[in-house]
């Protein structure tokens, strides 16, 4: 269960939809979310399909519904709440009655599908009072949640004016995943603080209520590891890649893949990258920075804001660099097939992936996995994205710093390739034991077993 639900036919570059769709097809299952459609109430439908061992469940929502539940209560509020930036935060009770009423909904149209043997799994901050709702339906099967953002520390939570009756719901839950050890204690340590009747057993990662145990641990996601790289090898001379091999002119290509968010620090890495260019004019003209980015969200104010001060940043770096046959930044704003991606990160020497504050971040992780062996690019990632705790090996910068960024570029740059070989090889290795399917199987397991 989860809000996004990415169909076969639909192109996704990271996140949950592409970790959903590389978990689900050997094991099976029914994915239940929202359509994507907004109707007037009397058209609503529940939207049946199937395909390579999945069952979609698709139900539509109202404009009203949409703007309380999913662009008020979910993204104006708990996004940068649990980014970490509890002053870009917008709260009011009309919106989160919305959303505790959608999630209502979802529990009363996904019941009647459930079997009695079937586990649910929950996914991300949407659909936090999800398992509250299906208990009162009746629903006694094992159900798990995965969060796949940040979870702040209690005193930033508390800045949510309904916090004590949202996260009130977590303890309907049988098992509760987390993407890092940081996010587990902050939830814990919130039960404890707030000392609301939940009883907290910190060594063993659980709490307690009427008897109930919910146990809370850290599950970080990843991707199909040998997949990215299958795609990145059978992308090597199509149309394509040649394409776009033949307009680098031979130059080294920076590459940068976000969901177009202010959490993902891209203006940071934008400035950084023409403080780059000012510092050392060695590299003018010799590498290239691709930074792709898919519109997100457009009825929120800010991230139309976002998408005009990049394309501000990226129009002036240009304007002030750019030869008559090289353009320093080529800013993309739309999406493109995996495979395609893992194509682009092949040819590149340099990732850039310095978020503010991320859950894990898949894009470092495709990355290194679409890499050649021989000769591997190097990778820069922010120390906020979860990814850093799994990929030491990366350049880790703090992306606030500009200087570090600036740096690190330079270091990515230069690295002699036997340091990148030996960066990359250890890298790839955890990331071949600790992919997708290592990800479901230890979450399910730990959900089947309590």
């Amino acid at each position: 269960m989860s809000n996004r639900v990415a169909l076969p036919r639909e192109t996704r570059a990271g996140g949950l939809a592409a970790a959903m769709h590389a978990a689900l097809k050997e094991h099976g299952g029914l994915w239940f979310g929202w359509s994507g459609k907004r109707v007037p109430a009397e058209q609503r439908e529940l939207h049946r399909e199937s395909a390579r061992n999945i069952d979609y469940a698709l139900l539509d929502l109202t404009r009203e519904e949409h703007e309380a539940y999913y662009l008020g209560f979910a993204n104006r509020t708990l996004w940068p709440l649990l980014h970490f930036q509890p002053t870009l935060m917008e709260y009011s009770r009309a919106q989160y009655a919305g959303y505790r009423a959608v999630n209502r909904m979802f529990a009363e149209r996904l019941a009647p599908l459930l079997r009695e043997d079937d586990c649910v799994w929950v996914h991300d901050y949407h659909l936090i009072p999800l398992a509250t709702e299906l208990r009162a339906r009746g629903i006694g099967a094992r159900i798990g949640f995965f969060l796949h953002v940040p979870l702040p520390p209690p005193a930033m939570l508390v800045n949510l004016p309904c916090h004590a009756d949202l996260m009130a719901t977590f303890a309907d839950y049988d098992l509760i995943g987390v993407q890092g050890r940081d996010d587990a204690q902050a939830l814990l340590d919130y039960f404890l603080v707030q000392n609301s009747g939940i009883d907290v057993d910190a060594n063993a990662g659980s709490i307690t209520i009427n008897g109930h145990r919910t146990r809370v641990a850290p599950f970080p996601i990843s991707i199909d590891t040998a997949e990215v790289a299958q795609e990145s090898m059978a992308a090597v001379g199509n149309a394509t890649h040649r394409r776009f091999l033949a307009s680098l002119q031979g130059r080294k290509l920076a590459i940068g893949v976000d969901r177009l968010d202010y959490s993902k620090g891209i203006p940071q890495r934008f400035k950084a990258f023409g403080m780059f260019l000012d510092r050392h004019r060695e590299w003018r003209s010799r590498v290239s920075y691709l930074q792709i980015a898919p519109p997100s969200r457009e009825e929120v104010p800010e991230y139309r804001e976002l998408r005009t001060r990049l394309e501000r940043i990226a129009g002036a770096t240009n304007g002030r660099y750019a030869e008559p046959d090289w353009v320093p930044i080529r800013y993309v704003n739309r999406s493109f097939a995996q495979a395609t991606l893992a194509g682009f990160y092949r040819v590149a020497q340099l990732g850039l992936v310095t978020p503010l504050k991320d859950g894990m971040n898949l894009v470092a992780k495709e990355f290194v996995a679409a890499q050649p062996p021989d000769d591997p690019g190097a990778l820069v990632l922010s120390r906020f994205a979860g990814a850093a705790n799994e990929l030491p090996q990366a350049i880790l910068v703090n992306p606030y710093d500009p200087d570090a960024q600036v740096e690190g570029i330079e270091q990515a740059l230069t690295m002699p390739r036997e340091e990148k070989r030996a960066r990359w090889a250890a890298m790839f290795e955890y990331l071949s034991t600790h992919d997708i399917g290592a990800w479901r199987r230890d979450f399910l397991g730990a959900l089947g077993t309590g």
